[in-house]
């Protein structure tokens, strides 16, 4: 059996693609994960299974297609996948620790989730502006803004890259990491 985290892209932001988490739980349990728990309601599931990465996904998407009416990306990390993403940060503190303490608006720290992993990076670097940074680690992108995620270029443009993505801020992260420690 395998923990794994589904991470929805896009339910329940500015009025758009709601789902009620008690309703998105219930739907995985109908469809066979095991010990479904949701965190927040940006759409982050924690579940145990049998399937394959590939099918789970699908078969999550195509559920919420059926039960609530409208497509959502779904991308999938393990619990193992997860808990590297916290590992491999590649900021320094000091890097942190500066962005922080210029940023006023909000989380500095983010993590692109991608469903796998582009032919190419670089067509990003068009969009970074002075004030943020990003780096690749595997199907992971790393954000470090000083000012807000708002106004991101960069985010904005992660659809360039050609490959489904969702992102979340450190906090949510961590507080994933956190609810694995239910799994073990």
């Amino acid at each position: 059996m395998k923990t794994y985290i589904a991470l929805l892209r896009g339910i329940n932001v500015g009025g758009k693609n709601k789902i009620k988490m008690e309703d998105l739980k219930e739907m995985l349990e109908s469809i066979g994960p095991r010990k479904v728990q949701t965190y927040i309601q940006s759409g982050n599931v924690l579940f145990e299974s049998d399937e394959a990465e590939d099918i789970i996904r699908q078969t999550i998407e195509k559920e919420i297609e059926k039960k609530f009416g409208f497509f959502i990306n779904v991308v999938l990390r393990s619990s193992v996948e997860i808990k590297e993403t916290i590992h491999n940060c590649p900021f320094s503190d000091e890097e942190i620790r500066n962005a922080e303490s210029t940023n006023t608006e909000g989380e500095s720290r983010y993590v692109a989730f991608l469903d796998r992993t582009p032919d190419d990076f670089e067509i990003l670097l068009k969009y970074k502006q002075e004030n943020e940074d990003y780096k690749v680690v595997g199907r992971d992108i790393y954000f470090l803004f000083n000012n807000s995620i708002r106004n991101s270029k960069l985010i904005n443009n992660l659809h360039r890259l050609g490959v489904q993505a969702t992102v979340r801020n450190w906090k949510t992260v961590n507080k994933i990491y956190e609810l694995l420690k239910n799994y073990i």
